[in-house]
């Protein structure tokens, strides 16, 4: 009996819809996060926004994100992940239609607040549930197309935004509350799902793992192919205490560092390109494209994340993207087609800095905590990014354009220097190993190819 039979098995119908399924939250995570973008161009007249309910507003999801992803991802750990791969997507869905009636910014915000928590909720479960199924040949592939999908629901909600404009006055609401939409197929496909054979070892149930794992990978699975042990009853500070700590750490910041300038970009696009003289259609058309250029970016990332590995695609990410950031900050009131031309490198170079978000945390922490690890990492940084969002409507009358982009620069410079200094290799190696705080793999790295 091989080893490594669940590892190095086929990719199957089952795993691709799997990673159809699970892509929904990410999908509806940048729907929501995006299309506020094009919204705010209505709600802040209409409401009599200032510059602080603005920030607000726009970090209202993110904020929710802090809260839900940390909770999210320990009540995963505790009671499994096919249990509540549904129950977030409800919450949305009910929270998305209630904001056709907001009448005031705090309800707004509110609102938002809670969609960002059921959002947050949805990183650490539906990729947990992924990188549980997946041979270690795809699973990069797999969890990084998660945030392709997040970029595609980002630009299909700006394109969708700017269609709804035409809605008049009540545009934004329509806006608002078409997420609902998605949410509610998503749902019902999730249906049925199966919950996670490596979390079911985890917590004794035995019986119930072999038999998923025989009707996914086959009657010739079996328990042993996990290389999983019962370890019901685990202490995550002890855990982080014992060498976990510094993996959690790079992993915070540097996703971080990777969504921070992304978010502020996503939230109050439109208000930015405007800021560096692209007035009118073009900056909000602008948003669109730029959108678009993201999910390529991301696609391109995930051609290359086998072949060039996890830690040589952060750094480079980092450095190049950082670079088009820079050139922004220097030369502010460059022509439009320059400014575009940036823009547009900094939304490709960055992609894989984007699906190696959910990539490490997967990788770096075992089952036991391995929802609980994705969820804190992913709510960590959503701190920063919530503060960076606040702060972009009085750094860009503040500071002016050209100091906020170079802001945005050294984040992401930052962001590589954490990758050369902390970013491990985990190409190539099964999940138990790319976990273990050990260097167990030196054999096993080898060049996996799609």
């Amino acid at each position: 009996m091989s080893s490594n039979r669940i590892d190095d098995a086929p990719l199957s119908g089952f795993h691709k819809k799997l990673a159809l399924y699970s892509s929904g939250g990410p999908f509806l995570d940048g729907y929501i996060l995006s299309i506020i973008g094009v919204a705010m161009t209505q709600i802040t007249p209409q409401l009599q926004l200032s510059e602080s309910a603005q920030g607000l507003i726009g970090a209202s999801a993110l904020i929710g994100i802090f809260l839900g992803a940390f909770a999210g991802g320990w009540l995963t750990d505790k009671f499994g992940r096919q249990v509540l791969y549904t129950v977030d997507l409800v919450a949305i869905i009910v929270c998305s239609v209630a904001q056709f009636w907001a009448t005031d910014p705090v309800w707004l915000f509110v609102l938002r607040l809670v969609i960002g928590m059921a959002v947050g909720a949805d990183y650490p479960i539906a990729t947990s549930l992924m990188a549980e199924f997946t041979p270690r040949k795809h699973r990069g592939v797999l969890l990084g197309g998660l945030l392709v999908m997040w970029f595609a629901g980002g630009s299909i909600a700006y394109i969708a935004g700017e269609a709804m404009l035409s809605l008049g006055d009540d545009g934004w609401r329509w806006m608002l509350a078409s997420a609902a939409l998605p949410a509610t197929v998503i749902v019902l496909l999730r249906l049925g799902t199966p919950e996670s054979p490596r979390w079911l070892v985890k917590k004794g149930r035995t019986v119930e793992a072999e038999k998923i794992l025989k009707d996914v990978f086959g009657p010739e699975a079996t328990l042993a192919d996990l290389g999983e042990e019962e370890r019901e009853n685990v202490d995550v500070k002890a855990i982080l205490r014992s060498g976990y700590g510094k993996r959690m750490l790079f992993v915070s910041v540097f996703w971080t560092c990777s969504v921070v300038p992304l978010f502020a970009i996503y939230a109050f696009g439109p208000v930015i390109l405007d800021a560096l003289k692209l007035e009118g259609d073009l900056a909000s058309y602008g948003s669109a494209v730029i959108s678009v250029l993201f999910t390529l970016g991301t696609v391109a990332a995930l051609f290359v994340v086998n072949r060039m590995g996890r830690r040589t695609l952060l750094t480079h990410s980092f450095v190049w993207s950082g670079a088009a950031l820079l050139l922004l900050g220097l030369f502010p009131d460059a022509p439009s087609s320059v400014v575009m031309a940036l823009f547009s490198a900094y939304a490709v170079l960055i992609g894989g800095t984007q699906i190696l978000q959910w990539i490490y945390p997967n990788e770096l922490f075992p089952t036991e905590v391995r929802g609980t690890a994705v969820g804190l990492a992913s709510s960590l940084s959503r701190i920063g990014a919530a503060v960076g969002t606040y702060l972009v409507p009085m750094a860009l009358s503040g500071w002016g354009i050209g100091n906020t982009m170079l802001a945005a620069a050294a984040i992401s410079i930052a962001g590589a220097v954490a990758s050369v200094a902390w970013a491990p290799e985990t190409r190539g190696l099964t999940l138990q190993q790319s976990a273990t705080l050990s260097d167990p793999a030196e054999p096993a790295r080898q060049p996996v190819t799609n």
